[in-house]
């Protein structure tokens, strides 16, 4: 079965062609970063227009790539949630109204469901069971896999998620949108110990996060550094990079201490880290050090299948497809849709 999947919760537009015996055949992606740059932001309203605009486009890009004609599609996988109900409304209602053209079934996608199984899209997948972080700008939480729908909540974000904190963390220190990669980049340069932020949450149990303090915290340091520099230039830019590379290493610091904790509290040996932030270098290479310590292994997608993006819809569709699940002939797209509702499968 060729599966088209299609991505459009919130600022990306991602379509991708997957095979259930040839694996993925390709994927194609459109980024609204320039659009939104000059609002600091994510405009809903822009965002949805231009997903109506690249999402038949970009099929036929697709479909070209990969030398596969539209009726050889036996299936459309899209996200239903959870993420900007305009954007997932222009995705949902194009590939729904396609497979109803088509005759063929459609599935909704959990959005974070793709992110957590995008690992199984390497040549060298993780098997059940294992411990995921699932760590993107809209959702930062630790769940225990041990299947396909089998998710245990085991800690999230009671505030901003990790994602979220950068960017606005970024946007204070005036690094611009998006600001997360650039705080990142910017923290290669900082002076180690020129700084130390609180690692939040860790000096209690549990396996939860929180990081609007952490934010707050970089907030206060940067106005002190304002208020002390008045003008000096070259001091100031050297303060901006040793913040950037503090606030850095409170969040892979709190990340890593959960992460050992959910490990032993699961007895799992295996690691899984998925969404954006997931592209993070200094959080990855923390994390391998952990985990090898540990005596356990750690897995990933490959960069561009960290952020929002349509092989892991398609993959995921494919298998619930495949399981015999599929949607009717309606479109119930949801801003908010908890993991625990998704039903198991067996693959």
């Amino acid at each position: 079965m060729i599966v088209l999947g299609i991505e459009s919760s919130c600022d990306e537009t991602g379509i991708a062609l997957y095979h259930s015996e040839k694996g993925l055949l390709s994927h194609v992606l459109h980024s609204q970063v320039e659009l939104h740059a000059e609002y600091g932001g994510v405009v809903p309203e822009l965002a949805s227009r231009d997903h109506i605009r690249y999402l038949v486009p970009l099929m036929e890009q697709v479909l070209q790539r990969a030398g596969v004609k539209q009726a050889d599609i036996g299936g459309v996988a899209y996200t239903a949630g959870p993420g900007l109900i305009g954007a997932l409304m222009s995705g949902a209602c194009v590939g729904r109204s396609l497979a109803w053209a088509l005759d063929v079934p459609a599935i909704e996608v959990h959005h974070m469901e793709g992110h957590l199984l995008a690992p199984m899209l390497e040549q060298n997948p993780p098997v059940f069971p294992f411990v995921a972080l699932l760590v993107s700008g809209g959702h930062t939480l630790l769940a225990h896999v041990t299947g396909v729908g089998q998710y245990e909540l085991l800690g999230q974000s009671l505030d901003d998620a990790a994602g979220e904190a950068f960017d606005k963390t970024a946007k204070m220190l005036g690094l611009g949108y998006p600001g997360g990669p650039v705080l990142a980049k910017l923290a290669e340069k900082g002076e180690a110990g020129a700084y130390t932020f609180p690692r939040p949450m860790t000096d209690r149990p549990g396996l939860d996060f929180s990081f609007s303090g952490l934010k707050t915290f970089a907030l206060n340091t940067w106005q002190d550094l304002l208020a002390e520099c008045e003008g000096g230039v070259e001091k100031l830019e050297q303060g901006q990079a040793d913040i950037s590379r503090a606030f850095e290493e409170a969040v892979v610091d709190t990340l890593s201490i959960k992460c050992k904790r959910a490990l032993k509290q699961t007895h799992c040996r295996r690691l899984v880290i998925a969404g954006g932030v997931g592209a993070n270098q200094h959080l990855r290479q923390q994390l391998a050090k952990m985990v090898k310590k540990e005596g356990g292994e750690l897995y990933y997608p490959r960069i561009e299948f960290c952020t929002d993006n349509g092989a892991m819809i398609a993959y995921v569709g494919c298998l619930r497809l495949l399981a015999g699940e599929s949607k009717e002939l309606s479109i119930d797209a949801r801003a908010r849709w908890p993991m625990d509702e998704l039903s198991a499968i067996r693959v």
